[in-house]
């Protein structure tokens, strides 16, 4: 070999060592089930919108990226403890969650339904079609009202620890009996199966699992929004760093204005549900 060639190959191999050294390596939590969000598929690899957007912020950031599975109640205490970097599990952005950790700027809507069985005496209910419980306007609060005397007394179930959860204890619907779960697929099982009267979550939630299952399970009442609902999901960030954050910023817009969010949206939840 030529004294030029050798010199040719040295200055490439330490151009490779500088990219990969400064690539950072990252964590990503998510549930994996919570369809069409993130789930798993029949041999156990996690899918869904959030692991595809998570992998195309990655490509962006040029990051090494490693998406882990983590139990809903158990994400953000998993987070601050440093098992992962970041959050991407359908986590809505709210006042309370941003006292502990950090969210990126939104990059998709989340709005929550009731849903019952096809046949219920609440299905088909006379409200309004969309509230937002920031600014609760007199017509929002009739359709509280009639949901509070609709569902009086009644179970609905919520996954645990859950934005839904909070909305339910604060009184606003009435009072309802609150049965909790650890994940969505047990609510969605015990709302086929009769043990409950009505559930609460995503409104995508309840027509993937309707579609993918087959069973009769239909949205009531209004989409919820705002308030107890947070404004949007984004990735959530430990408090202080500050570098990640903006990197998933920068990264969320330009996937933004490239329609990447956009296409994946589409794909999963049959609708733009980008922000």
């Amino acid at each position: 070999m030529n004294i030029f060639k050798k010199t040719i190959l040295t200055v490439l191999a330490s151009l490779f060592l500088v990219v990969n050294t400064n690539a950072d390596n990252i964590k990503i939590g998510t549930e994996g089930a919570y369809p069409p969000w993130n789930s798993k598929d029949a041999a156990g690899n996690l899918i869904g919108f959030e692991v595809e957007l998570a992998n195309e912020l990655c490509k962006i950031m040029k990051h090494n990226c490693t998406i882990v599975e983590q139990d809903w109640d158990g994400m953000i205490p998993a987070l601050v403890s440093r098992k992962f970097d970041a959050i991407m599990a359908g986590m809505s952005i709210t006042d309370e969650r941003k006292k502990t950790i950090n969210f990126s700027q939104g990059y998709a809507d989340e709005v929550a339904s009731l849903a019952v069985m096809k046949g219920s005496k609440n299905e088909g209910l006379k409200t309004l079609s969309a509230i937002n419980l920031t600014d609760i306007s007199a017509d929002e609060q009739a359709t509280l009202d009639t949901l509070a005397k609709a569902f009086k007394g009644k179970t609905i179930g919520v996954q645990t620890a859950t934005i839904h959860q909070n909305f339910l204890d604060s009184g606003l619907m009435g009072k309802v009996k609150v049965r909790t779960y650890k994940t969505q697929d047990e609510v969605n099982l015990d709302l086929a199966a009769g043990r409950i009267d009505a559930a609460l979550a995503a409104a995508v939630a309840f027509t993937d699992y309707a579609e993918k299952s087959g069973k009769a399970v239909v949205l009531t009442g209004p989409t919820f929004a705002g308030g107890d609902f947070g404004n949007g999901v984004g990735v959530g960030i430990r408090k202080g760093d500050s570098k990640l954050l903006n990197d998933f910023n920068a990264a969320i817009d330009k996937a933004r204005d490239e329609g990447i969010i956009s296409r994946l949206a589409i794909k999963h939840f049959g609708f733009d549900a980008s922000m």
